[in-house]
């Protein structure tokens, strides 16, 4: 991995800031900075986003980290890193302490491309990958016609030690499939929050047969797709919504995230059950939404249980989640159908 720093020169005033002291020849204080990447999924086969570069924007400049290998882009398959599997991009690079804003940059393709970014939908057919946004951050090669910019709008601490964040993309709000006459599909610039992994858990839990069953039958028997909705700890079963472009009126909430119902496999790669995680969650008290009709979920519209073409409804739900620091909650809906 190549490393540009574009950092100017500190001024005297600065440094001593910085360094709590008064010797001009005291150098600024350094953190160990790395960053990976997950994915909440959307109903897709294969996610894979080329990515060419990160950037951090500081007061005195900029610091880019080249994370192509060895003059190859690096290709993530998001569906690969779910739940708490990351894959990394940066890894341990020192750095200054002080305020950051982070930019990353991918290769964006229209036309169908597998040494690029693109779709794989579960028909298998292969679909060019694009965002909407590009433009500079202060990064090398940033306004090349290829290149896409995904943007962070909140700023974050490098202290001193070791700081390992989580550029997590919420695929399910944030993948936009091909509308009118375009047949490549469009990540939203936003879709991506960063996480400090000393500040976040997990939630974790399986998803009983059952449940499945019952789902399905009041979805009228139709092909579905698995998934658990993330809401705030208030939120009524009633009133889990879907994700959609427009603000929700209250007391209808929108979802914080959602994940895809997987297999579980044993070591014999037997499949043994169906769960589901989220990997990056805020220290907090929520609930999680079930339902089997996921596929009916396009942000871009409001999708409601009364909808002839898409019906949308959360099936049941599992209350008081409570997440901390490091650790993973339970959220098993086993415990719904056996109280």
């Amino acid at each position: 991995m190549k490393i540009v720093n574009k950092l100017v020169a500190l001024s005297l005033s600065s440094l001593l800031v910085a360094c709590g002291g008064d010797d001009s020849t005291t150098a600024p204080k350094m953190g160990v900075f790395s960053l990976g990447v997950s994915d909440n999924p959307s109903d897709a086969k294969d996610v894979t986003i080329a990515f060419k570069q990160v950037v951090l924007k500081h007061d005195a400049g900029s610091i880019s980290f080249d994370v192509s290998d060895n003059g190859a882009l690096k290709q993530v398959n998001l569906l690969e890193f779910q739940g708490t599997a990351v894959e990394t991009l940066v890894s341990d690079q020192s750095i200054p302490v002080g305020e950051y804003q982070m930019c990353i940059y991918m290769q964006r393709s229209e036309t169908p491309n597998a040494d690029s970014s693109y779709v794989k939908t579960l028909d298998d057919n292969l679909h060019g990958l694009t965002t909407n946004s590009n433009g500079s951050c202060g990064g090398v090669g940033a306004d090349d016609t290829d290149t896409g910019r995904l943007f962070f709008n909140k700023t974050f601490t490098i202290a001193a030690g070791i700081n390992s964040f989580v550029a997590e993309f919420d695929l399910n709000s944030g993948l936009q499939d091909p509308h009118g006459n375009k047949d490549y599909w469009t990540l939203k610039p936003t879709s991506v929050q960063l996480y400090n992994n000393a500040e976040v858990g997990a939630i974790k839990g399986n998803i009983p047969a059952d449940l499945t069953t019952q789902c399905q039958t009041a979805a009228g028997g139709s092909i579905f797709s698995q998934a658990v909705y993330l809401y705030s700890d208030a939120t009524a079963l009633d009133n889990m919504s879907d994700f959609r472009s427009e603000a929700v009126v209250a007391p209808i909430t929108a979802p914080i995230a959602a994940a895809r119902v997987n297999d579980i496999v044993d070591q014999n790669n037997q499949v043994i059950g169906q769960g589901y995680e989220f990997g990056f969650v805020v220290a907090g008290s929520y609930r999680v939404g079930y339902t089997c009709v996921a596929q009916h979920d396009d942000p871009d519209v409001n999708n409601t249980p009364d909808d002839i073409n898409q019906p949308f409804f959360i099936y049941a739900d599992k209350q008081a989640v409570i997440v901390t620091n490091g650790t993973v909650a339970n959220g098993d809906f086993a415990d719904i159908l056996n109280p």
